[in-house]
């Protein structure tokens, strides 16, 4: 019997012994792929800012300070980004994340990129000082002789800068901030030239493939641009700039598939990107919080996840996502439009004030801010000054999505249709895939009385935003006008808006309008007694109460189901309108049928 215990307790102790070295293991796998990914893009922001291209190594530095540290190395000074955040990630994760990223991510070292010699680096070192300086064609007039791929780089970016600089002096010149222009880069064709020769004979790399694919995407050549591009991506992934590109690019399913790209940490924050850019709202969101299993504390991707969750209308959640990343990073302006619109759509006017001030202090002149500006005064009800901040939005950043947008919204209610109209094509020309400007397009039209024009552009803003009820209940309406009247479609629609969470509970009632309309009167009490329980829910009362009990009241009299009758009646008669005396009328007449008298009406008699 002891001796039965005691290979007992050794086998126990055996597998005790084994658990440890196992969770050991996956321990310290978990801390190696970190530092493995600290090291590559440690590595990478150094590349990138020796390169100039500094939003690409900014980004890559707020995610390594991203990811979470080994507790054993926690200090005050390492830490002191990553306080507070993992409350709000732990509120709204929708399942547990492991802390090591998904099967199928590679941890490949940093390649050394080729540096030129010693003395033409030299010449390197002073016309990067240059281009810091906004001295583009000093910088390129420098580096005019070397020919290492490096210094060929900054040369033909430095050319390429200088183009832009010029496209967008040129466009003030001709046709005001705001104007239309035919200016272009008049640097893009020697630059293609070049780009492409170099290309061809193997004498290029990764940076180089970069600026290729820019160069050919703003020269509309998109195919060989996304094949660019995703030769740039693949030889060097941690080029963020590289992988936007190539975002911008990927403007169907069908094209992201077709894209051969190599399995990388990196693919996973650019499928999370396209996923929300093309309205895979529930894949990207997955996506991000995957991503947060090795960046804990990415205030980027907490950022785009209040953004998807924005798209999902999630309003509540955001505005705690948002709230958050104010408290650990409270100089923040990027994506703060986004929160502004929250507010804006929650009339929270004295956090909306406290937002503009903090941005104002900030940096008053980001498009950013001047767009939180502009959402102040709207809420306001001050739309020419809101006005005046969003185009004062679009001369920071002429492709400013969100300005051109808002900015129509605004004169819509300034009732200036033609104005609306403008702003509204300039948005869904930056992006055709912005719901928003076509939704506010199709309302333009149907202010002005061309519901034909109207439908059209309705349908476009449910076609990319098919889970937003406003968008239906505004199609809807469109088939209920005088010229089109397709009660039918309207009905469809105003079902689709049902089911989508109907915040502004109008579905519901029209639907029961509309099928009593139509002599359908068993679907009319089905939608009219699915509006009278969230009304109660909601605990609210109004117009549509009445209109709801009267009606169910008066179709169970006459389907002679006079119990279900009395209910509605019962509630009616709380009422002190019309509507008490329509009650007492119809119980008096079931009182009648069922005791089985005739209607004691005196005009039945004759004198």
């Amino acid at each position: 019997m002891s001796e039965g215990c005691s290979k007992k307790g050794a086998s126990f102790i055996v597998l005790i012994s084994t658990s440890i070295q196992f969770n050991t293991q996956i321990y310290f796998s978990k801390m190696s792929s970190k530092e493995s990914c600290r090291n590559e893009l440690r590595t990478a922001i150094r590349q990138l800012s020796d390169r100039c291209l500094y939003s690409a190594s900014k980004w890559a530095a707020e995610q390594l300070v991203g990811i979470e540290q080994d507790p054993a190395k926690f200090t005050p000074s390492n830490t002191r980004f990553q306080r507070g955040s993992s409350s709000i990630r732990r509120r709204f994760r929708t399942n547990e994340i492991t802390s090591t990223p998904p099967t199928g991510f590679a941890y490949v070292s940093t390649p050394v990129m080729e540096e030129d010699e010693a003395i033409h680096g030299d010449f390197y070192l002073l016309a990067k000082s240059y281009l810091d300086c906004r001295e583009y064609r000093r910088a390129a007039h420098v580096l005019r002789d070397q020919t290492g791929k490096k210094s060929v780089f900054l040369r033909c970016y430095a050319l390429y800068l200088a183009g832009e600089k010029r496209k967008e002096e040129e466009m003030i010149e001709l046709e005001g901030p705001l104007g239309k222009s035919d200016a272009v880069n008049r640097e893009l064709v020697s630059l293609e030239r070049e780009l492409s020769t170099l290309s061809k004979n193997n004498m290029i790399d990764p940076f180089g493939l970069y600026l290729y694919g820019l160069v050919l995407k703003e020269k509309g050549n998109e195919i060989l641009a996304r094949k660019v591009l995703v030769e740039s991506v693949n030889s060097y992934p941690w080029n963020w700039s590289a992988w936007s590109e190539l975002q911008s690019l990927c403007t169907t399913v069908d094209i992201l598939n077709s894209l051969n790209l190599s399995t990388h940490w990196m693919k996973e924050f650019f499928l999370a990107s396209v996923y929300q850019e093309l309205r895979m709202h529930n894949e990207s969101l997955s996506k991000y919080e995957n991503l947060q299993g090795m960046f804990t504390f990415s205030n980027y991707i907490q950022a785009q996840i209040g953004k998807v969750r924005y798209s999902l209308r999630e309003f509540d959640q955001v505005e705690v996502i948002f709230e958050d990343l104010l408290r650990n990073d409270p100089y923040r302006i990027e994506d703060m439009d986004t929160y502004s619109n929250v507010l804006y759509t929650k009339e929270y006017f004295s956090a909306l004030s406290y937002l503009a001030h903090r941005v104002i202090m900030t940096d008053k002149y980001r498009p950013e801010s001047c767009c939180i500006i502009g959402n102040y005064y709207s809420l306001k009800g001050l739309h020419e000054r809101s006005v005046m901040y969003f185009r004062r939005a679009l001369k920071l950043n002429k492709k400013y999505l969100s300005a051109w947008t808002l900015m129509g919204h605004e004169y819509v209610e300034m009732k200036n249709t033609p104005a609306a109209v403008d702003a509204y094509r300039r948005a869904v020309d930056i992006n055709p895939r912005d719901y928003r400007a076509w939704y506010g397009l199709g309302q333009a039209y149907e202010m002005i009385g061309m519901p034909h024009y109207a439908l059209h552009y309705f349908q476009k803003s449910v076609f990319f935003q098919p889970i937003d009820s406003r968008l239906w209940i505004a199609m809807a309406q469109c088939y209920e006008s005088e010229q089109l009247h397709m009660l039918e479609e309207a009905i469809k629609c105003y079902k689709r808006a049902a089911n989508c969470n109907d915040t502004e509970a109008i579905a519901l009632h029209r639907l029961a309008e509309l099928h009593r309309e139509l002599g359908h009167p068993e679907e009319a009490a089905f939608y009219y007694k699915k509006d009278l329980e969230r009304m109660e829910a909601e605990e609210r009362e109004g117009p549509n109460t009445v209109e709801a009990l009267t009606f169910l009241a008066t179709h169970y009299k006459t389907q002679k189901r006079f119990e279900e009758a009395e209910v509605y009646c019962t509630q009616l008669l709380d009422y002190t309108g019309p509507e008490r005396e329509t009650a007492k009328t119809l119980l008096r007449g079931m009182r009648i049928a069922q005791s089985g008298f005739p209607s004691m009406d005196v005009e039945h008699f004759h004198p």
